[in-house]
């Protein structure tokens, strides 16, 4: 499993808050690079790739694996998205990191 090993907080600042890649908060609000701040509408090509790469990031999965997913998911009947969600979901990195993240960040029932 090929987890991102790179800068994560630029990815933060390109996809949007993403609860499993890092705890840290942008300090600008505008996407990394050189162009970062050009105000240009956005494509749908580039919206559903946006969606597909925190799909990616938020699992933890590399590109063919996803693909591997997404086809899986669309042999079962019923709804795609949500099969392959359900499929993500069922990952045993990502049921750890659940309970772990759960445990740490819940607040106890008293407060």
């Amino acid at each position: 499993m090929a987890r991102y090993r790179g800068p994560r907080l630029r990815i933060v600042r390109r996809l949007g808050e993403l609860a499993g890649l890092t705890r840290k908060t942008p300090k600008r609000s505008y996407p990394p690079g050189q162009h970062g701040q050009a105000r240009k509408k956005r494509s749908e090509y580039a919206l559903r790739l946006d969606e597909k790469q925190k799909l990616r990031f938020n699992y933890g999965v590399s590109e063919r694996q996803l693909v591997r997913y997404v086809r899986k998911a669309r042999r079962v009947s019923g709804s795609t998205g949500q099969t392959l969600l359900q499929l993500l979901e069922m990952r045993l990195d990502n049921t750890v990191f659940r309970s772990v993240w759960h445990q740490r960040f819940q607040q106890p029932a008293s407060w």
